[in-house]
């Protein structure tokens, strides 16, 4: 897969997920589904948006034991997402035995991401909740690299990353960006925020936008301005 925007689905019921999909009668966007729709719809809703033609992020951010992680990608695996993710956190041995469970029989797989540190983690935080000493911007790139150590595709990571990404891990390692906002809209609560346009300039993969296509007027209108913007 090559470069595209995500449209962050944070919808907390079928009903309103499917309606916004419904206005797209032209596109077919890739969607991510979070742990909100997740956790209120189950597996059901994940097959359904399939079943429509989307491609699809499932963004749970796993992190538990290896074996626990290897069962849980498996399940995940069989539900046909194009993409999932897990917390670096967990380990080069988590992370590889995820690799193990999410690979098919027949040998394919979705794209396995990592989460270094969230963006709502700031290093003062990092630092006295997590008694992390290391600067936030060591960290991401050490985490980054133990992904791709254990056979990860790629990070989520800000679009301010992206690049110093790319630098450490090479081009080939995919950079899944959130954060992304119009230059003319509202920041809303997000602070480490960019455009589409400076996110192509920084080297991200994906872009995943979230309220300023669902929350937007034309819906439709503000998916197709970010993929001019992006692409």
């Amino acid at each position: 897969m090559g470069k595209d925007v995500i449209i962050a689905c944070d919808f907390e019921s079928r009903e309103k997920c499917l309606s916004f999909l419904d206005k797209f009668t032209q596109e077919k966007p890739f969607v991510k589904i979070g742990m909100e729709l997740f956790y209120a719809e189950g597996p059901s809703i994940v097959k359904e948006i399939k079943s429509r033609g989307h491609k699809i992020f499932l963004d749970l951010k796993l992190h538990d034991i290896p074996n626990t992680v290897k069962k849980a990608m498996a399940v995940l695996s069989s539900l046909d997402v194009d993409m999932c993710n897990l917390h670096a956190g967990g380990t080069i041995a988590m992370m590889e035995a995820a690799i193990e469970g999410l690979t098919r029989p027949d040998g394919t797989r979705p794209i396995l991401l990592a989460v270094t540190q969230l963006t709502s983690t700031s290093e003062e935080r990092m630092k006295s909740d997590l008694l992390i000493d290391r600067p936030i911007d060591e960290v991401v790139m050490h985490y980054a690299l133990n992904a791709k150590k254990a056979g990860l595709d790629g990070v989520v990571c800000s679009p301010l990353e992206a690049e110093k990404v790319h630098e450490v891990c090479g081009n080939d390692f995919y950079t899944v960006t959130p954060g992304i906002r119009f230059a003319d809209g509202d920041i809303g609560d997000q602070v480490r925020v960019t455009t589409p346009e400076k996110a192509k300039k920084t080297g991200s993969d994906y872009i995943v936008v979230g309220r300023p296509i669902t929350a937007a007027d034309n819906p439709v209108a503000a998916y197709r301005r970010c993929l001019e913007e992006f692409l």
